[in-house]
């Protein structure tokens, strides 16, 4: 009876010690990142907690929001954002654990089931645009910064200004027919707008890039679980998704 006593208590202590172990092993990682990763986030976050035991929580901001939080101070265990060299030189974000995940360019977007104009070269595209009606894009976006300089290259600036509808509708604008071509990321343009079809992306020559970086906080409570994360998304599954949700995966 005492040695059935002693291995009943005895595996109950080793389950309790399995299960603070796993407990210690598992972790809560904070990440930070823009709503541009949220369509890869949202797919591979729940793959990476399955796979580990980590649990993530993952804010979503815009360039602005997400300065304003590292900025304040909050903790966080891992960034993905385009804006990494300046969190390195603040000392808020180790600088050998930088690692390109995805890179993704400008595209070009029309109403749905509306005809698809050829902007596969610089000159293809500089005819579609002049002979679009209209065109809307968000004065916050990287596309706000780099198209004046695209309109400015094919010499159509002026012509531009006159067919630029302001954005008070968003991209609904070009769901209606309101606006002919809508700019934005080509990630977005898949996933993001309703009644929105995407053409395709900027021609090679013309195109800009947003790159996205991964990085562990300086300050991190979780940083080998955060380096893990930056592994899986390096991984061959994440690539997949990665370029399904309309993003370009790291090649270095």
């Amino acid at each position: 009876m005492k040695i059935r006593s002693f291995l009943a208590a005895a595996k109950i202590g080793f389950i309790i010690l399995l299960a603070q172990g796993l407990s210690a092993q598992a972790a809560e990682v904070k990440v930070i990142t823009g709503v541009a990763m949220s369509a890869v986030m949202g797919e591979l976050g729940p793959q990476f907690e399955r796979t580990t035991s980590h649990k993530l929580v993952i804010w979503y901001g815009n360039t602005v929001t997400i300065r304003r939080r590292l900025e304040a101070g909050d903790a966080f265990d891992l960034y993905v954002g385009d804006e990494m060299a300046k969190w390195v030189e603040q000392g808020k974000i180790a600088d050998d654990t930088r690692t390109e995940i995805a890179r993704v360019g400008i595209g070009v977007g029309v109403r749905a089931g509306a005809p698809k104009p050829d902007i596969s070269s610089a000159e293809a595209f500089k005819r579609a645009l002049l002979n679009a009606k209209s065109v809307t894009y968000s004065p916050q976006g990287p596309q706000a910064i780099y198209l004046p300089v695209v309109f400015e290259r094919l010499g159509i600036a002026e012509q531009m200004k006159a067919k630029t509808k302001p954005f008070r509708k968003g991209y609904a604008a070009v769901a209606d027919g309101e606006a002919e071509l809508g700019f934005a990321l080509t990630n977005e343009l898949l996933s993001f707008f309703s009644g929105v079809e995407l053409v395709g992306p900027l021609p090679p020559e013309l195109q800009s890039y947003l790159v996205f970086i991964a990085g562990v906080s300086t300050a991190a409570e979780q940083p080998e679980a955060a380096k893990a994360l930056i592994r899986f998304l390096r991984s061959p599954a994440a690539v997949a998704v990665i370029k399904a949700k309309g993003l370009e995966p790291a090649t270095r």
